[in-house]
C-alpha cells in the first residue's frame, strides 16, 4: 500500500509543478530522490527513471485536454473546446504551426547537440540550486521591464497568442533553450521570455504550454521507448497510480495558472523559488 502511496504523492507533485513556473525537477530532488526514494521501492535507479518519464507522460496529457480545440487549429480543423481564446486586435491572423514549429528548433537543436553533456554534468543539486535563483532573476527581470513598459504607456506587441510573430516566436525558442539547464524550469524560461519579447502574461503561458506539447511528447516517447522493458506487470500499479494523478493535477494546476497569471504575474513564483533553493540547499548540506 505504501508503493502506492508514494506513486501518488509523486503524481502530484509532478502534476502541479511541471508547467507551473517553479521547477518540478528542483521538486523531485527533494520529494523523491532526499525523501520518498521511489529508486529503493522499485528495485533501481533505472526504473525510477522510466516511472518519472510516464507520469511526464501524464502532465502532458492534462495541456491536450486544456488546449484541445487550439491544437486542432494548428492543422486547420476546428473543432469545440474548453480553453478561452482571447480575441484578435491586430490582425485576422492566427496561431499557425509553423510558429510552433519555430519556436521549437532551437531546444531541438540544442538538446541534440549537448543532451550526453547536460545528463552527465547538469543533472547534480548544485546545478538545480543554480537554475533556481537564475530562473528566478530573469522573472524578476520581466516583470520589472513590464512595469517600466507601462509607466511609459507602451503596449504590448501581442496582447493574445494569436499575434504572436515568427520573429517572437524563435526569440521565445532561445529563450526555452536555457531551461534544458536543470532547475530553470520551461514555462518560467518561456513565459519569462515571451514577456520580454512584448506578449502579455496570457499569450506567452499559452503559447509556453502549446509548444510545450510535441517537444515534451517526442522527448517523452523516446525515452520511453528506450525503456519499455523495465514495464513490468510488477509495477504497472505503481505506474498508473502516477499517471493518473499527474494528469488530474497538472489539469488542475493548469487551469489554475492560466487563470491567475495575468493578475500574479511572476513575482510570487520568483520569490518561492528562491525559498525553494535556499530549503533545497539546506537539505543537501545537512545530508552530506
Amino acid at each position: 500500500m505504501w508503493d502506492l502511496i508514494v506513486a501518488l504523492i509523486l503524481g502530484i507533485v509532478e502534476g502541479l509543478t511541471e508547467f507551473a513556473p517553479v521547477s518540478s525537477t528542483g521538486h523531485m530532488i527533494i520529494v523523491d530522490d532526499m525523501l520518498l526514494k521511489s529508486a529503493e521501492l522499485l528495485g533501481s535507479p533505472e526504473v525510477a527513471n522510466t516511472f518519472k518519464v510516464v507520469i511526464q507522460l501524464g502532465s502532458i496529457m492534462a495541456v491536450v485536454i486544456v488546449f484541445w480545440s487550439r491544437l486542432w487549429s494548428l492543422v486547420g480543423i476546428n473543432i469545440g473546446g474548453s480553453e478561452k481564446i482571447v480575441p484578435v486586435t491586430k490582425s485576422k491572423s492566427r496561431l499557425k504551426l509553423t510558429h510552433v514549429i519555430i519556436g521549437l528548433l532551437p531546444a531541438v537543436v540544442f538538446g541534440f547537440t549537448f543532451e550526453s553533456f547536460i545528463d552527465k554534468y547538469l543533472f547534480r543539486v548544485e546545478t538545480v540550486l543554480i537554475g533556481l535563483i537564475a530562473g528566478a532573476l530573469l522573472m524578476i527581470l520581466a516583470d520589472w521591464k513590464t512595469k517600466q513598459a507601462k509607466k511609459q504607456n507602451k503596449h504590448f506587441e501581442a496582447a493574445s497568442i494569436d499575434e504572436v510573430t515568427y520573429k517572437q516566436a524563435l526569440l521565445i525558442g532561445l529563450f526555452q533553450c536555457i531551461a534544458l539547464w536543470p532547475g530553470f524550469s520551461r514555462s518560467g524560461a518561456t513565459i519569462s521570455g515571451g514577456v520580454l519579447m512584448g506578449l502579455k502574461y496570457r499569450a506567452a503561458a499559452d503559447f509556453t504550454f502549446i509548444m510545450a506539447v510535441p517537444i515534451m511528447f517526442g522527448a517523452s516517447a523516446v525515452s520511453l521507448l528506450k525503456k519499455m522493458d523495465m514495464l513490468t506487470t510488477d509495477v504497472i500499479p505503481f505506474f498508473a497510480v502516477g499517471f493518473i494523478s499527474a494528469f488530474f493535477f497538472a489539469w488542475l494546476s493548469i487551469r489554475f495558472f492560466l487563470a491567475l497569471i495575468s493578475r500574479i504575474k511572476l513575482l510570487p513564483f520568483a520569490i518561492y523559488r528562491i525559498v525553494l533553493a535556499v530549503v533545497l540547499g539546506i537539505v543537501y548540506i545537512n545530508m552530506m
